[in-house]
């Protein structure tokens, strides 16, 4: 009787658990506007715009891009992903990988949110070339205008930092070097976790975008490490040639890239981190 009644319990529990979880995928899985798993296939397996990943000899010939990865050190790693395959950056490269932001980022004059997720794997003080890398940069422009990016400094050790550049000519009319304004902009990581044998979770979230109570937040491995917000700057693209940025600098692995169009919450964040089998489990 009592193992019977134990069972029951632990069946109850189960299916609370399952339940909250179930709930909890559907919610994430409306709200996922790109993802590209980089199994078998560059291109986007979950696309609110183009699904397809292009290259161009560099940014400012982006508008001569192709179709498709055309430097042969950024190619697909078999088996080397957290789940199967993986997207590999040989060397520090100086042709542009991209996917086009336009709809797969819901960009907004007025308000806009969202969340960026993905995977690295390197020891950017091992790994990397001399000088700054963005892994990722979001913007229709550069890094220091109306950008959205994730970096490893030149520092040694390195350090990893979220920026959120607004117009250039707002936060920084006269382009000087000017490192207050600069660090109103940014998060700091100084001992990031990132090893070449170990993956490591990033996701950005950014809510009110052109509107006077933005915030981006950054969390490593589900971990909140920090916020920008009280600036206020606009973001101004020209939507249709805003892009996601891949491999600026960068030597390592990548995996996961996942764009949302609500910024996760802390446990939302969590949940993503510590998905079994990927962000394919909430796709089922």
């Amino acid at each position: 009787m009592k193992t019977t009644s134990l069972l029951s319990i632990s069946g109850v529990f189960f299916m609370l658990f399952t339940g909250i979880t179930f709930s909890q995928n559907q919610p994430l899985k409306n709200h996922l506007l790109f993802y590209s798993s980089f199994d078998g296939k560059p291109t986007a397996d979950i696309s609110s715009g183009d699904v397809m990943i292009y290259t161009a000899k560099n940014y400012k010939e982006s508008a001569n891009a192709i179709p498709g990865i055309h430097d042969p050190n950024v190619v697909l790693a078999k088996d080397e992903g957290l789940f199967g395959d993986a997207l590999h950056f040989k060397q520090a490269k100086t042709s542009a990988v991209f996917y086009k932001a336009y709809k797969n980022v819901e960009y907004s004059t007025t308000s806009w949110n969202g969340t960026v997720s993905f995977w690295l794997r390197l020891d950017p003080n091992k790994d990397l070339a001399p000088g700054y890398c963005d892994p990722i940069c979001i913007t229709d422009v550069r890094y220091n205008d109306a950008a959205l990016w994730v970096d490893f400094t030149d520092h040694d050790p390195r350090k990893f930092r979220l920026g959120a550049m607004g117009d250039l000519n707002i936060w920084n009319p006269n382009n000087e070097n000017n490192e207050v304004e600069w660090n109103k902009r940014t998060v700091t990581v100084n001992q990031p976790p990132f090893l070449t044998k170990k993956w490591t979770y990033v996701a950005i979230t950014f809510s009110k975008v052109n509107t006077n109570a933005s915030e981006f937040k950054l969390y490593i491995n589900g971990n909140y490490q920090g916020m920008i917000k009280d600036i206020n700057d606009p973001f101004t693209w020209e939507a249709e040639k805003a892009k996601i940025m891949l491999g600026l600098g960068y030597i390592g692995f990548m995996d996961e890239l996942a764009i949302f169009d609500k910024p996760l919450n802390a446990q939302e964040v969590q949940l993503v981190f510590e998905l079994k089998d990927g962000l394919k489990t909430i796709l089922n």
